[in-house]
Parts: C-alpha cells; sequence; structure tokens
C-alpha cells in the first residue's frame, strides 16, 4: 500500500515523511524543541532525535532513560532536548508526536514515554495501531474526536514537517541519534548509547 493509503486505512491525515528506520548531529536551540531538566542555556545540552515508532529508541528509554533521567535530568545537571524525527510507518509516528503536542507540555513526556512503551501492542498485531494511539489518548483525558481533530490539524502537521526538515537539514539520517554540545555521541548496536557512552561524552563538559 502506499503512504496514502495506509493514511486513509487508519482514518488518519498525517506527512508520510521518508527516513531511515532507526542511526545518524546537531545540538543548537531549535523551534519546538521539547525539554527537561536545567533550562536553556545550560552548560550540557543533550539532544535526542526519535521517533515513537523506533524499536531502538524504546529500547533506549526502557535501559537507559531512568539511569540518565536520575543522573541527569532530575539533578539539572543536563538540559536534555527531545526532537521528533518520525520513522516508518511514518503516518503512525507522525500522529503519536501531533498526540504529544495536544497533550500539552506538561504531559508532552508523559506521552512519548507511553506511545513508546506500548509499541509492542500494534507491532505484534494485538490491537491496531490507530486503536492504540486512541487508547493511549484516552489516557490523557483525550477522547476520539479530540483525537482525529488532533492528528488532521494542518498547522500542526507544517509544523512538524518544518522540524522534520530542520533535522534532516543537520545531517540526522535516523534515530535515536544522540547529540551532546553539539557533538554526536557515535555507538555500535541499534539500541542507542548506553550510560558509560553517555557518561563519557557528558561528564568533561560538565567540569569545564
Amino acid at each position: 500500500m502506499t503512504p496514502k493509503k495506509i493514511i486513509a486505512a487508519l482514518g488518519l491525515s498525517v506527512i508520510a515523511l521518508s527516513l531511515a528506520a532507526c542511526g545518524g548531529g546537531a545540538g543548537k536551540a531549535a523551534e519546538g524543541d521539547m525539554a527537561l531538566g536545567a533550562p536553556e542555556g545550560a552548560k550540557v545540552t543533550v539532544v535526542e532525535y526519535a521517533s515513537p515508532t523506533c524499536i531502538h529508541c524504546a529500547m533506549w528509554q526502557k535501559n537507559t532513560w531512568p539511569a540518565f533521567k536520575a543522573k541527569y535530568v532530575e539533578t539539572n545537571k543536563v538540559r536534555y532536548v527531545f526532537r521528533e524525527l518520525p520513522t516508518p510507518p511514518t503516518e503512525i509516528a507522525a500522529a503519536g508526536v501531533l498526540l504529544a503536542r495536544c497533550a500539552g507540555p506538561d504531559k508532552y513526556f508523559d506521552v512519548i514515554h507511553e506511545l513508546l512503551a506500548n509499541q509492542g501492542e500494534w507491532n505484534t498485531g494485538a490491537i491496531s495501531p490507530r486503536a492504540s494511539l486512541v487508547k493511549t489518548a484516552g489516557s490523557f483525558g483525550m477522547n476520539e474526536a479530540k483525537f482525529q481533530e488532533c492528528v488532521t490539524d494542518e498547522k500542526a502537521l507544517a509544523a512538524l514537517e518544518k522540524r522534520t526538515q530542520a533535522a534532516i537539514a543537520a545531517g540526522v539520517t535516523g534515530t535515536p541519534t544522540f547529540v551532546v554540545n553539539g557533538k554526536t555521541v557515535a555507538y555500535t548496536g541499534g539500541e542507542g548509547p548506553p550510560m558509560p557512552l553517555l557518561e563519557a561524552a557528558i561528564d568533561p563538559e560538565l567540569t569545564k
């Protein structure tokens, strides 16, 4: 099926963006950034380019995020920035991003994390992607009509496309990609950099 037909089958009207599935940096503040931890201008900024449909992003969140959050985010040692880069199936990823934006800044990361945690249910066919998204929307107080309105908002779609093109222009080719103070963290394996690699990139910057 073509992307347009897939979108129609899901009952969604979202941008189908062509990107590498899940590997690719940039570091300066960008329009639409969503952040946790230290305020803008912090000594260390860690940018993660990720997608709600990237299995390696979900693995990183499960295996590394808790320790990273405890050491750097909750202590305000670093500014953690999440940048959306929808990956295949891009119509699902884009809808998830729009859903998180509609939930509001205070719930944005909660929605993103739930979407990543729920990948398995639609990946295995236990539930349709659309049903999974609607279920997540319900968890954050949005009924199906509100969900549909959210993922078909033309201004929000245009803003997402602009953010995506900015990431591509910055040289990011896939997810997850991690950038510490403008330098991409290189790693092998698909999951994303483990804590020792992140610590090796972050800790020296904190002491400068």
